[in-house]
């Protein structure tokens, strides 16, 4: 029996693609081990949203020829797509599949033998047309479902067009069958995946269904407590799908807006399909149904033609926004995109300032958010994440807990009154109920 490991760079739905091959070598009677107890075979999953895609995939082959030298190494994933022969000219690695072929690499590759030179697969991504289900398991508390991949977007900034294809989505009918499948699993809680999942619905590039009717169909499945939206573009998260999960009893109260910039100039370079002033108006509908609502976004510093004032302008709209934390990117210069072209280059040590700016307004917005909770009561899903004799879970409304370790909690839900901030910034909780809630 032969052993494989795996390895995950990226995002929530490459965990779920990673998993779902992994099951895929399991039936076929491989034998999952981790990194480090000498597979015969390494599969590299990669991503290629930050600058450093090329570093982190030499570095991680590298530490895999330490631990198993004549093992078959092979790279999947966004930047496999994106970079096949620069990726196999890396010392050690036997194959390269792209977008459209890494579901299939227990046929392509088939018995993983070595051969002179390392094999290339990787057709031009208009070739990757098909939707491949993929949901993530035994890997953590909650469980990635993909309902959805490519994307039909332009962003100036954005190389995931060129490395996933355009948008596609599963049926909902299909999706609702792996929510069940997940459920027998015992899985309290599902977060739906995928590139731009509100443009969920499109199939060979027609749009059959919509995001809102797979929300509802997934509310109904039974033994699932939690669904949870990984991020949906502003210009798609619809009012019928705020009220929707404001209603929902499974639904959680947290979103994950991208905006990007605050500044409606900047949003036009970087070709965004909204302006700012529909992102306020999305925040403010959020929390007048939902004032408890946890609200993430993600920004980018540094793009070409991103003045000082234009990043000020920027930083005085979050700061206003009642929004939940950031997620801060520094803008990198990206091969194929239409940013590359611009005029402006915001230097790096400029890039950087920015950068630390805006994570000190997230700490403060996470902190303030944190302490408006102080008193509730909430359901906090436990996780396996023990440190220092505490273990971590969250809120439905996202809210990072520490509790004294206790292994009984491990995967349940239980009312916790909030007390307290910890000098790390989590939540300190106390029992607010005797019963571990199981409905």
């Amino acid at each position: 029996m032969k052993k494989v490991a795996f390895y995950t760079l990226g995002c929530k739905l490459n965990f779920s693609e990673t998993s779902t091959i992994s099951r895929m070598f399991e039936q076929k009677g491989y034998q999952k081990v981790e990194f480090t107890e000498k597979p015969d075979i390494f599969i590299i999953n990669t991503c290629s949203v930050t600058e450093n895609a090329d570093k982190k995939c030499r570095k991680i082959v590298k530490e895999a020829l330490k631990i198993s030298p004549d093992a078959f190494i092979t790279i999947i994933g966004c930047y496999a797509q994106l970079k096949p022969k620069e990726i196999a000219e890396i010392p050690g690695v036997d194959a390269v599949l792209g977008a459209a072929e890494k579901f299939r690499l227990l046929d392509l590759l088939d018995t993983f033998e070595k051969k002179p030179a390392p094999q290339v697969l990787a057709t031009p991504i208009n070739q990757a047309i098909h939707f491949n289900n993929a949901y993530s398991l035994n890997d953590r508390t909650r469980t990635f479902l993909k309902v959805q991949d490519g994307c039909n977007y332009s962003c100036a900034f954005c190389t995931i067009p060129l490395a996933r294809g355009e948008s596609r989505s599963d049926l909902i009918a299909n999706i609702v069958k792996s929510a069940e499948e997940i459920a027998r699993t015992n899985v309290k809680e599902v977060v739906l995946t995928g590139v731009n999942i509100g443009d969920f619905g499109l199939q060979e590039g027609v749009r059959k269904e919509r995001f809102i009717d797979l929300v509802k169909a997934l509310d109904k499945v039974e033994g699932i407590n939690r669904f949870r939206i990984s991020s949906i573009e502003p210009n798609l998260l619809t009012q019928e799908i705020i009220e929707f999960v404001a209603s929902s009893a499974k639904f959680v109260p947290h979103f994950h807006i991208p905006l990007q910039s605050g500044s409606n100039k900047v949003l036009k370079l970087m070709r965004r399909r909204y302006m700012r002033e529909l992102y306020a108006e999305r925040v403010a509908s959020i929390k007048k149904m939902m004032p408890h609502c946890c609200i993430g976004v993600d920004v980018i510093v540094g793009f070409p033609g991103e003045t000082e004032e234009d990043f000020l302008d920027t930083y005085r709209f979050l700061n206003e926004l009642d929004i939940s934390y950031l997620h801060v990117f520094t803008y990198s210069e990206r091969d194929n995109t239409a940013a590359l072209k611009m005029e402006g280059v915001v230097p790096m040590q400029e890039r950087s300032r920015r950068s630390k700016m805006l994570h000190s307004l997230s700490d403060k917005k996470r902190r303030y958010f944190y302490e408006q909770q102080i008193g509730s009561v909430q359901t906090v899903l436990f996780e396996e994440d023990i440190e220092d004799g505490n273990m971590h879970g969250f809120t439905q409304n996202y809210i990072r807990v520490a509790a004294k370790y206790d292994p009984l909690l491990i995967n349940e839900l239980k009312e916790v009154k909030l007390t307290q901030l910890t000098s790390q910034g989590l939540m300190e909780v106390e029992e607010a109920a005797p019963e571990v809630v199981t409905h």
